[in-house]
């Protein structure tokens, strides 16, 4: 075969080489393409969204090859009809959101995905965010470290966080992701809740019936769904209402989930306690956008997925997948078999 490794600067074009050498041996050439993300940020190119590098650097690296490996480069309509001899596409991500699915299937390309590559690491994250967001760790950071306040009135009890012990949780999904997050805040010591119609039964925690019982029950809530076109929009002013007054909101899931301006309103408000985010609306947001002078706001740059290990996994998964196409046994994930 003769393989594309098109990296970038997080899954590095030398974890996958050696991950496909591992796989198919020294017999098939692989062409090497290190793309810009997150040197530049990804954004949309012609159809395909989250996408690094141009239409006509991947037309120049395509030609020849048979199988491509990747994370974000853009395989496009036009990208696709100039690489005739491409049969196999994996993306080292949990969608192929940079690839033209439709047009991939009408040339007979299969494309193939890495589900749960960074499940681990987004729970993880978003248990930090959380704590973070409840023990005001950055603010009280930034008046220490930087402006030199010691700050003895964050220990009055009005200005004192929460505990996870004892606290009743509600995590909004509970696949990949939000089922991690229930395991790690029961063993906290959470009174978990699960609003989650397709749970499955090994994920602690109480399910709930509705979204509008798990928001009334909850003094802590954390988006852990998918977007489509039933949860775009999911959380707005009127579920935030519903929360006790004092809680916590965390979206460390995707931005369209969640209507921001009524976030920061209820910030503003007193509404809610605090809230951690690690994605948003548009990103990054724009100069000028409420989360910028919200209270109580911890954000970081859409990080829940970045770890060294999640680039390494993603690697070995899509090389594995390469693996099986080679030796012509079923895909594992492939979305247009």
């Amino acid at each position: 075969m003769t393989l594309l490794a098109a990296g970038d600067h997080f899954v590095r074009t030398d974890l996958l080489v050696g991950a496909l050498r591992a796989e198919v041996g020294t017999g098939s050439a692989i062409r090497e393409l290190t793309l810009p993300w997150p040197v530049e940020p990804f954004g949309r190119v012609a159809e395909v969204d989250e996408a690094s590098g141009t239409e006509d650097t991947m037309i120049d690296a395509v030609g020849g090859i048979e199988v491509a490996v990747t994370q974000m480069a853009p395989f496009t309509r036009k990208v696709l009809e100039n690489a005739p001899d491409l049969r196999l596409v994996v993306v080292s991500r949990g969608g192929p959101v940079n690839v033209n699915v439709e047009a991939a299937t009408e040339r007979g390309v299969r494309v193939c995905y890495a589900p749960g590559r960074n499940a681990t690491a987004t729970a993880e994250f978003t248990v930090g965010i959380l704590l973070a967001t409840l023990r005001r760790i950055p603010e009280t950071h930034a008046a220490l470290a930087l402006r030199g306040e010691w700050g003895g009135d964050y220990y009055s009890y009005e200005n004192c966080g929460l505990e996870i012990e004892g606290t009743t949780v509600g995590l909004v999904g509970a696949g990949a992701v939000g089922g991690r997050v229930a395991r790690i805040l029961a063993a906290f010591g959470a009174e978990v809740l699960i609003f989650d119609p397709y749970a499955k039964g090994d994920v602690p925690g109480e399910p709930v019936g509705s979204l509008e019982e798990l928001l009334r029950r909850s003094r802590i809530v954390s988006l852990h769904a998918r977007v489509t076109p039933e949860t775009r929009g999911l959380i707005g002013a009127r579920e935030i209402a519903l929360m006790p007054a004092g809680s916590v909101l965390i979206n460390v899931a995707r931005g369209p989930l969640l209507d921001y301006d009524a976030l920061c309103a209820a910030l503003a408000s007193g509404h809610l306690m605090g809230a951690g985010l690690d994605t948003f609306a548009e990103e990054p947001p724009p100069p000028g956008s409420p989360v910028f002078t919200a209270p109580n706001l911890v954000m970081t740059p859409h990080l829940g997925g970045a770890s060294r290990a999640v680039a390494e996994k993603a690697a070995r998964i899509v090389a594995a997948e390469v693996g099986r196409f080679h030796r012509g046994e079923p895909l594992a994930h492939c979305l247009n078999p």
